[in-house]
């Protein structure tokens, strides 16, 4: 690619792109970039989110770039309070390992393993002394990092701030002195973080980093930011099924917004895409499509093609899954309804069963339960609650 065509590929999809005519000196000169990008192990699952930025590390791998994938098990411990209104609690370090296991394995559902730098940032900031520290710490000010959205206002509303959250910022702008990084990734609750990372670089005696912001997902809501706490969420480890229902179950709208931050699809083939729909084709064929290629992403083309075959057959025809759950439930005497889907794990109260039945969402063996007092006796029934939560349920 010529550099007008590799800063589309770059900036598809960016929120911001700060220190582009930096990175276009650098491109002119052939330099072959570093490009850094960083992440805290404080869970041990990835979801669809967190993929928006590892899917531009991976455009900037296939232009040939050396790409660096930062494991940030000392940045952990003081935990970033980015975006947070109280004092985050750090992790130890043996969470902070123990989640680190499993990152290396699900970045490379995405990376190239053998074009791509795993690091950890212990490896320089467990050999700094109390004085490298000290002297980290003077080529900031207390003015500057107040400037930050939620320090600031912490402090407006006198709430408490730890000294130790100060050198979140500093220790991650550290970072891209130790890598030598031209480019940091991040999403949009990082840009102060990434920004410090350029005045520290100069500090330093560096070229600063550019710095590119990717959007926040939103989550299966199409509101809040995909999270696993919202429950919102598309872990790329979920099953094949349970992937292809979950994106079949967002709105059309957000289905764009999906093609533009997780597909590797080509921008104009987007653009037909919306044409076709504009045209008169079934949205839900073309949702099919996203399917198809985030679940041959994380698992594999077959895979994709039998959760696409299961959700026809199990919502388009009205079959049963072929991996219908199977729950046993011991019970003295007849049991109510919303007890029952409550306690076989299919709501997750009985004020959620009872609003299920009131809208016509729970059947039992294919027929509407009209009734939130209907009683179940013992025996084998099969239920469903809306269109993904299916089991067979027996009761002795």
């Amino acid at each position: 690619m010529n550099i007008d065509e590799q800063l589309a590929l770059i900036s598809r999809g960016a929120e911001d792109f700060i220190g582009r005519e930096e990175l276009i000196e650098k491109l002119k000169q052939g330099k072959k970039l570093r490009i850094k990008l960083g992440m805290d192990p404080t869970a041990p699952d990835l979801h669809f989110g967190h993929t928006v930025v590892l899917n531009k590390l991976r455009q900037f791998q296939d232009l040939g770039h050396t790409v660096i994938f930062l494991v940030g098990d000392f940045t952990a411990q003081i935990g970033d309070p980015s975006g947070k209104n109280a004092t985050r609690p750090p992790l130890s370090k043996e969470q902070v390992l123990e989640n680190a296991k499993t990152y290396k394995n699900q970045v490379f559902k995405i990376l190239d393993e053998e074009k791509t730098e795993i690091r950890f940032n212990s490896e320089w900031m467990d050999k700094m002394t109390a004085v490298d520290i000290v002297k980290l710490t003077a080529k900031y000010t207390v003015a500057r990092i107040l400037e930050r959205d939620d320090f600031a206002k912490r402090y407006r509303e006198n709430r408490p701030i730890a000294i130790h959250e100060f050198l979140y910022p500093l220790t991650q702008a550290y970072d891209s002195v130790a890598l030598e990084a031209d480019v940091e990734l991040g999403g949009t609750d990082q840009k102060f973080n990434l920004l410090v990372g350029r005045d520290i670089q100069r500090e330093y005696g560096l070229s600063p980093q550019t710095v590119i912001t990717m959007p926040i997902l939103e989550g299966l809501d199409g509101v809040a930011k995909m999270s696993k706490s919202l429950g919102n969420y598309i872990g790329i480890f979920e099953e094949p099924n349970e992937m292809f229902g979950k994106i079949m179950s967002i709105s059309d709208e957000l289905m764009w917004r999906w093609f533009l931050l997780l597909s590797f699809r080509q921008l104009s083939e987007i653009e037909e895409l919306k044409k076709q729909a504009a045209d008169g084709r079934n949205p839900r064929d073309i949702k099919f499509e996203l399917a198809d290629e985030l679940i041959s992403r994380f698992h594999s083309k077959e895979a994709a093609e039998s959760a696409k075959q299961e959700f026809i057959n199990r919502f388009a025809k009205g079959a049963l899954p072929t991996d219908l759950q199977e729950v046993r439930l011991n019970i003295s005497s007849a049991v109510a309804i919303t007890n029952l889907l409550k306690d076989a794990g299919l709501v997750e109260s009985t004020s959620e069963a009872i609003r299920m039945i009131k809208q016509g969402a729970v059947k039992m063996n294919g027929e509407k339960i009209a009734s939130k007092d209907l009683q179940i006796d013992k025996g084998e029934n099969i239920f469903q609650v809306g269109k993904r939560k299916v089991a067979k349920v027996i009761l002795l």
